[in-house]
């Protein structure tokens, strides 16, 4: 798979976000990137990291920053070796996982709604 037919990937799955996620990501990019640095994923394969300031954890003053930043990796999700429904499914995760910590839910929650 190229990396345009990931990224498309990646775009329809943000496009088909469900209405109540959606309408409440401010501020963030997501981005695609073939791989983790070794310091973004230092005890192994990562399938997407959320960096930024969290809905949860923005106050009064919060302006002028820079959005926040959800980046989806291509190869750890290529090399699982999935058929393009799965990936997209995969894919699907990934994002919500990240959105969810874009909007304040850490990994424990996210567990226990079963989108880990």
């Amino acid at each position: 798979m190229t990396r345009t037919e990931f990224e498309n990937l990646v775009d329809a799955v943000l496009e088909e976000l469900p209405e109540d996620i959606a309408l409440k990501i401010d501020n963030v990019a997501v981005v695609v990137e073939d791989r983790p640095t070794p310091d973004q994923a230092p005890h192994g394969t990562l399938l997407g990291l959320y960096e930024g300031i969290s809905l949860a954890d923005r106050g009064i003053d919060y302006a002028g920053v820079m959005p926040d930043r959800i980046t989806i990796f291509m190869e750890p999700h290529l090399a699982m070796g999935l058929s393009k429904h799965d990936l997209r499914a995969e894919i699907r995760t990934t994002v919500l996982h990240e959105m969810a910590h874009h909007l304040g839910i850490d990994d424990e929650r996210l567990h226990e709604l079963g989108w880990d």
